[in-house]
């Protein structure tokens, strides 16, 4: 078993990264970069150089190239000592063309280009863009160079800075003992309710590992998932957060800062950050914090939007398995019958009938036969709105367990050992619950871990149809926004999650039947 599973794991891994290089050789490779500001309102409305200087500058910070300016050049020469103020100021400005440059700029422009195309940058001077006499809004005279970084090297970048993880010795200021405090009183509580905690100092996050009343109710900090940063989707988000963070309105309830400060507030203490210097930078920060531990996230009504999708998911997943099943044993065991012709029917409808067409009927019946809420509304606490969502997911996988538990009984009751069970003069009923359907149901076991790990992919149809802020939509989204680091990391997560479906189901499997082994044994 271990030399399978290790095995397996391993070929999962190379699975999974083969997956993700992939899709980042077309993403990054195949589409036009110049895509990534199709959904940046801030990209529209600048004008002339002002666009192209935004434009490398967000290429950079998306790890396309490597981006340096004439002006951010000679100022870092100042910095360094290399020239003073006065040489400095005469430096920088460049003329509106290199014609009108002075004998200062002239040199120092030459010498920026000549260090520059010699380590492999592309060097490119942008004349002043005038109206009339006066250079045009946005048109000032730029010099930049710009040098691609190579795919190899964002995809080693990528996968090691997958993980991240916390410690002691993260912050580099002098934050006095560093260390981990373990307690059984979280100290956000008053020290009077029993609630474990891991608190840091000098470590990036404060709180390392805590408990709270928010889905998944125990949290830990310590390693951290960077699957990449949105463009456009949820703007400098990471996917990971993206995925598990709050929505909605903001929660107000009764905080307590550490000064003794008690507020109304929708902050979170329990997700404060360390951001040098922040404690004393303002008269608020100073009058609730006694360390520099002050970025901290809010409480929110709504779920986060895996949250949504695994709780609709799940609960789609259990109806599913609840009801399929039993009608698929039911269909076999009277075949042929009233109820299996319906059940046939019920099947080819669902099978035939494109999924948006009955998502749409049974979001028109529940409407307006029942009354259901036809739109989601993440403010309000009404359960009534997962009922048309839940159901849409549901009954398709009923359709198909249906389908594949009436086929698989079916198959066994024409087995060789059903004839002999009934010659040896077992019931019916003993040849179907001790034999058939233990038989029957081993190929269906298999499909378990990945219908229960797939409900934290969310459904895309069902949730845009519903309006359900949930992760679903997350990778069309981000398709359509031209959007390359959510569909990279959405690319990763859903692959992680499938390649851990297959062990789990070979594993369920061999272990409802006996004759699957994953040990090899020497003859």
């Amino acid at each position: 078993m271990a030399k399978y599973l290790t095995k397996r794991i391993l070929y999962s891994i190379f699975s999974v990264m083969a997956v993700v290089v992939i899709v980042m050789i077309m993403v990054y490779s195949l589409m036009d970069r110049i895509k990534v500001f199709a959904n940046d309102s801030n990209y529209t409305k600048l004008l002339n150089n002002q666009k192209i200087t935004y434009r490398y500058q967000q290429w950079e910070s998306y790890g396309y190239l490597d981006y340096v300016s004439y002006t951010d050049y000679i100022n870092q020469l100042a910095l360094d000592g290399e020239i003073d103020e006065e040489t400095r100021s005469a430096a920088v400005s460049l003329g509106r063309t290199a014609d009108k440059d002075s004998e200062t700029v002239a040199a120092y422009v030459a010498e920026f280009t000549e260090y520059y195309e010699s380590q492999g940058y592309t060097v490119e001077r942008y004349d002043a863009v005038l109206a009339g006499s006066k250079v045009a809004t946005g048109g000032t005279q730029i010099l930049i160079a710009y040098k691609d970084i190579p795919l190899i090297s964002r995809i080693i970048s990528y996968f090691s800075n997958l993980f991240e993880f916390d410690n002691i010795n993260y912050v580099e200021d002098d934050v006095g003992e560093r260390g981990l405090t373990f307690t059984l009183y979280d100290p956000l509580y008053g020290g009077e309710k029993f609630s474990p905690a891991i608190i840091g100092n000098g470590t990036y996050h404060k709180y390392l590992l805590y408990f709270d009343d928010q889905f998944p109710y125990i949290h830990q900090n310590f390693l951290t998932i960077n699957l990449g940063v949105s463009y456009s989707v949820n703007l400098g988000i990471d996917v990971w957060d993206t995925m598990t963070q709050t929505q909605g309105s903001y929660v107000m309830r009764e905080v307590t800062y550490e000064t003794g400060l008690t507020e109304n507030s929708a902050d979170n203490l329990h997700t404060a950050t360390y951001i040098s210097g922040s404690q004393s930078a303002t008269a608020v920060n100073a009058e609730r914090y006694v360390d520099n531990y002050t970025s901290v996230s809010t409480y929110n009504f709504g779920r986060s939007k895996m949250g949504y999708s695994f709780i609709m998911g799940i609960i789609a997943v259990i109806m599913a398995y609840v009801l399929g099943l039993p009608l698929g044993v039911l269909m076999a065991r009277y075949k042929e019958g009233l109820l299996d012709r319906i059940g046939t029917l019920y099947i080819i409808f669902i099978i035939a009938v494109p999924s948006l067409a009955y998502i749409f009927m049974f979001k028109a019946i529940g409407g307006s036969v029942f009354g259901l809420p036809t739109t989601f509304n993440m403010e309000s606490s009404s359960k009534l709105y997962y009922v048309l969502p839940i159901i849409s997911l549901a009954l398709p996988s009923i359709g198909n367990l249906m389908k594949w538990m009436r086929r698989y009984m079916i198959d066994q009751m024409n087995s060789d050992y059903v004839k002999f069970a009934r010659s040896g003069g077992l019931s019916e009923t003993e040849i179907f619950s001790k034999h058939i359907m233990k038989n029957a149901a081993i190929p269906i076991v298999h499909g378990i871990p990945g219908s229960v790990l797939g409900a934290l992919t969310g459904a895309i149809i069902t949730e845009r149809v519903y309006v359900v802020p949930g992760a679903g939509n997350l990778l069309t989204s981000a398709i359509s926004a031209y959007d390359n680091g959510v569909i990279v990391g959405v690319t990763l997560f859903y692959a992680v999650l499938t390649v851990t479906s297959i062990i789990l189901g070979d594993l369920l499997m061999s272990m409802v039947d006996p004759r699957i082994s994953f040990t090899t044994k020497d003859r």
